[in-house]
């Protein structure tokens, strides 16, 4: 999932979920690249955008409701 596309035809709780386990991997990339065993360290900045297109979606919606 890295695209916006993929998230806005999310239901506000499956977007939640997915922001969980998203957060769920950003720290497991981090302590995987505190300790050296990071495999592919382009995936901490997919997963930090994707994140970020998330509580974007959800602000909006949130502004929407309004």
């Amino acid at each position: 999932m890295s695209k916006n596309s993929d998230f806005t035809g999310q239901s506000d709780d499956q977007l939640g979920e997915a922001l969980g386990q998203l957060k769920r991997e950003q720290f497991n990339l981090r302590f995987q690249a505190a300790t050296n065993q990071l495999e592919k360290p382009s995936r901490v900045r997919e997963v930090r955008k994707d994140i970020a297109r998330i509580k974007t979606l959800q602000a909006q919606r949130a502004a929407v409701a309004k």
